[in-house]
């Protein structure tokens, strides 16, 4: 079997390199040429372009920032969909619109190949550890198929049923994430305030029914002032920003999502888009 591997950012590479050192034989490209490097070092190959990528491989794996970005690496003149061949397969492990992700399925299974969404659920630290989670949609036997590579990737593997429902499980949960890491922060900022020890605050935390991974992991870096990133807090305010359209489609009220978002929003006009999500505290 032979993969291809596009988007090599704080996840993707991430992602690539656990297939490479697992023995697969993986192609990877990435806009930014120099971060092929280090996959090359390890035993993969490198493509010139997506559509040489997807030409050479039986399933290609993309994993890049946004809809934009999704959509330029699919349908650009040098894109998957100028190179994937009939019967082959494109899994999109990007986190999107289900609008997005509905549209590539489409053009892709229009030239006779085969589309799985795939986003994951987890940050950098889970991809470097192959424990991410896998929330997959689209075409069954693609999703077989691509089991042993989501076994190097990921801890567990969902298949949720037709293309979209992936988009919406990934919208869903990091709605949930983003309102942990505010809320997080929030409280954090109070007892501040209050003369209360952070560090305090975080083994009550840790010892109730609230402890959770995240809060052990991103407390300690908010008390520390520690933005180094894991997950971009740009890409948890368009996740946000995406959830709350699709909650305007489906006639949902989301009130305290609006409130996070617009703290997100916030932090991102204060230029601190590439910092890690921890970083929203600074708007508090």
């Amino acid at each position: 079997m032979r993969y291809g591997f596009l988007g090599l950012g704080i996840m993707g590479s991430r992602m690539a390199a656990r297939l490479v050192r697992a023995g697969f034989e993986v192609t990877v490209w990435n806009r930014t040429t120099i971060k092929c490097h280090p996959l090359v070092e390890l035993g993969a190959k490198q493509g010139i372009n997506p559509k040489e990528v997807a030409a050479a491989a039986d399933i290609v794996f993309a994993m890049v920032a946004d809809p934009g970005a999704s959509q330029d690496l699919c349908f650009g003149a040098d894109g998957v969909l100028a190179g994937i061949k009939p019967g082959c397969g494109y899994v999109d492990m990007s986190t999107v619109d289900p609008a997005t992700a509905q549209r590539i399925a489409e053009a892709v299974t229009t030239k006779g190949a085969r589309f799985l969404e795939a986003p994951v659920s987890g940050t950098k630290k889970p991809a470097e550890d192959g424990t991410l989670v896998i929330l997959a949609a689209g075409d069954r036997g693609l999703y077989d198929q691509s089991l042993p590579a989501f076994a190097r990737m990921g801890r567990l593997s969902l298949y949720l049923g037709e293309v979209g429902q992936g988009a919406k499980m990934k919208l869903v949960v990091n709605l949930v994430l983003g309102a942990m890491m505010e809320v997080l922060g929030e409280s954090l900022a109070l007892g501040e305030k209050c003369g209360l020890a952070g560090d305090q605050i975080l083994q009550v935390l840790a010892e109730g029914a609230m402890a959770n991974p995240m809060f052990k992991v991103k407390g300690p870096m908010i008390l520390a002032g520690d933005t180094t990133t894991s997950f971009p807090l740009k890409h948890m305010e368009k996740d946000l920003r995406l959830a709350m359209h699709l909650g305007r489609e489906l006639g949902q009220s989301l009130p305290v999502a609006a409130a996070v978002h617009a703290i997100f929003g916030q932090s991102l006009a204060k230029g601190l888009g590439d910092q890690d999500i921890a970083a929203v505290v600074r708007s508090l």
